[in-house]
């Protein structure tokens, strides 16, 4: 490698993010080294000298744009001192794809190497750009440094790290490894902390939380065991006055004791997004989700007689390999059993490194797949619509998060069912919470008037 000199007195980082909830609290956790290592963080990427580039292999449209933004800032690597870095998840691919145009790749579960990374490319070192995934890294001993949070209003907290479920689809085991928890004494420790700060509301975050498992060290021959309920409970009863959320189920994973928990504490927000990926058991299958539609859908009733006025939200994915008109009609048919709050939508693209990739066909053609998803788009926007009007003349508990985007006489905030509610400026501020009854909705906001 070419050697790069750095003015050690000019030591500044900018981090862009590509993906998921976990990719921004990891940014957090690589601030918090990076803080500690002599860093500052820098607002503009042209003041930076080091470039950090957050990944996700998930989605092919999140690939394009991190290639593309590496492309439009090529530029600045070129000069003197600036190194470029991936972090997150990212195929090998991917990285031999871009080998040349990045001085260092980074595993999630690797973060701690970035000061003795630097210092090697600060001597012009040849350093190794692949980092082996480590099966015990939580980071339950570093405190993120939460720039993405400046209001101080909500933020994530990660408990799991990596996932087990292995489906077909999916690259997270392989860029992320193996699930591990973290110790709930540290997990409670960081919410009392940001408790203090003023933070109103926390998403627990993992690939899939309810797979949280705690086994306390030196017991004796009878463990303590905490799973995900017995951790919503006491972080619950410990902060009262604290929102909480989670993200994400895997409907395979998710237990009664967990709604139970939800029902039982008012500060757990009443909603579960709970992706179902396809109505088809013969698709579930092919993607190894090891739950069926019948299995799913009881879960559904579940949550609805436990929680009744829960919210449930969903992904789901079309034009998985071999899918076919009746798969589609199947997850159609799903759809309108549960008529969902809202969901996230999207066609199957192959992600180099997963069984399907390797072992399935990608043979729905495109204009097949782009019709499928246009018919699911179209049908969930009337089942949102259905849904928001179930709102209409009830009373909102509603926590202010900012100005309202289309309207600056406006606040907009998120109820218990994580809805997005607008309503009318008053004597209140970011961070209060509110009570507003709606008067009116659209397929996406619940619009009302503070009472």
């Amino acid at each position: 490698m070419e050697e790069k000199k750095k003015n050690k007195s000019e030591n500044f980082f900018y981090i862009e993010n590509f993906g998921c909830q976990m990719n921004l609290s990891d940014s957090e956790i690589v601030a918090s080294i990076l803080l500690k290592c002599g860093y500052q963080l820098s607002q503009k990427v042209e003041n930076a000298n080091l470039i950090l580039f957050n990944s996700c292999s998930i989605r092919k449209k999140a690939e394009i744009s991190l290639k593309k933004k590496i492309d439009e800032l090529e530029y600045l690597r070129k000069k003197n001192g600036i190194f470029f870095g991936i972090i997150g998840c990212i195929s090998k691919s991917n990285r031999e794809l871009l080998d040349k145009k990045i001085d260092f790749f980074l595993n999630p579960n690797a973060y701690k190497k970035i000061p003795y990374i630097i210092r090697s490319l600060n001597q012009g070192e040849l350093i190794k750009k692949n980092n082996i995934l480590s099966q015990k890294e939580t980071y339950e001993d570093i405190l993120p440094f939460r720039f993405l949070n400046q209001e101080k209003i909500k933020t994530f907290l990660s408990i799991t790290r990596g996932c087990n479920n292995m489906c077909t689809f999916c690259i997270v085991p392989f860029t992320r490894g193996r699930e591990i928890s973290r110790s709930p004494n540290s997990i409670l420790h960081e919410c009392h902390l940001l408790y203090k700060e003023g933070y109103k509301e926390i998403t627990l975050l993992g690939q899939n939380v309810d797979s949280y498992k705690w086994i306390e060290p030196n017991s004796n021959h009878k463990k303590k065991i905490i799973d995900f309920s017995n951790l919503l409970r006491i972080i619950a009863e410990n902060l009262p006055f604290m929102r909480i959320r989670f993200s994400t189920s895997n409907p395979h994973d998710m237990s009664e004791q967990v709604l139970k928990v939800i029902a039982q504490n008012k500060n757990i927000c009443k909603h579960i997004h709970l992706p179902v990926q396809s109505g088809s058991n013969k698709i579930l299958k092919l993607m190894n989700r090891k739950y069926t539609r019948e299995e799913y859908l009881f879960l559904i009733e579940k949550i609805k007689s436990i929680i009744p006025e829960c919210s449930i939200s969903h992904d789901i994915m079309t034009g998985f390999c071999n899918e076919n008109e009746k798969d589609h009609l199947d997850t159609i048919d799903l759809m309108n059993q549960v008529k969902y709050n809202y969901g996230y939508m999207f066609s199957y693209s192959p992600r180099p490194g997963t069984y399907a990739y390797r072992n399935l066909k990608n043979n729905v053609p495109d204009h097949i797949k782009k019709r499928r998803l246009e018919e699911i788009i179209s049908l969930q926007r009337k089942h949102s619509l259905f849904r928001m009007k179930e709102y209409l003349g009830k009373l909102q508990e509603v926590l202010i998060e900012r100005i309202s985007k289309k309207s600056d006489q406006y606040w907009y905030g998120k109820n218990s069912q994580n809805l997005g509610v607008v309503f009318p400026k008053k004597n209140f501020k970011v961070g209060d919470i509110v009570h507003v009854k709606i008067k009116t909705v659209t397929s996406a906001t619940l619009i009302g008037n503070i009472v």
